[in-house]
């Protein structure tokens, strides 16, 4: 099981078996946040605790999510899903920055282009280590 928690420790995550690959996105939010994202549903693998802000973007007509961050330092610890999927789940991702580095410099990083086009971009055979140290 993986554990994060924001610099102060209010906001924590876990996420329990194997995250897979971590998301590097460039859209408006990500860019400026530096998150590096693992996925899943909530209730399900991950759970996120502490007393948490969350903000979503006010200039859309249909927001798709929101950001989860701590109010006391400022730290973003997750986004969550808006809307439930069409089974009734919710997508949210934790930001691996918030755990040790040790556990996660291995795992290899997806990069999405969410600022443009909306899609995968090709893989860079990097993992998290290089976007790290």
């Amino acid at each position: 099981m993986l554990k994060g928690s924001c610099h102060c420790g209010n906001g924590k995550w876990t996420l329990e078996g194997d995250p897979g690959s971590i998301t590097a996105c460039n859209c408006t939010l990500c860019r400026r946040y530096g998150a590096l994202w693992a996925y899943d549903y909530e209730g399900e693998r991950i759970a996120v605790s502490g007393e948490l802000t969350a903000y979503s973007r006010a200039d859309e007509k249909d927001p798709t999510l929101e950001i989860l961050f701590c109010p006391t330092c400022g730290c973003v610890v997750a986004w969550r899903g808006l809307q439930l999927d069409g089974d009734g789940r919710r997508r949210i991702a934790v930001n691996v920055r918030l755990t040790s580095p040790e556990l996660v410099a291995d795992l290899p990083v997806d990069y999405f282009d969410g600022f443009d086009t909306f899609e995968d971009l090709p893989s860079r055979g990097t993992c998290v280590r290089d976007l790290w140290f």
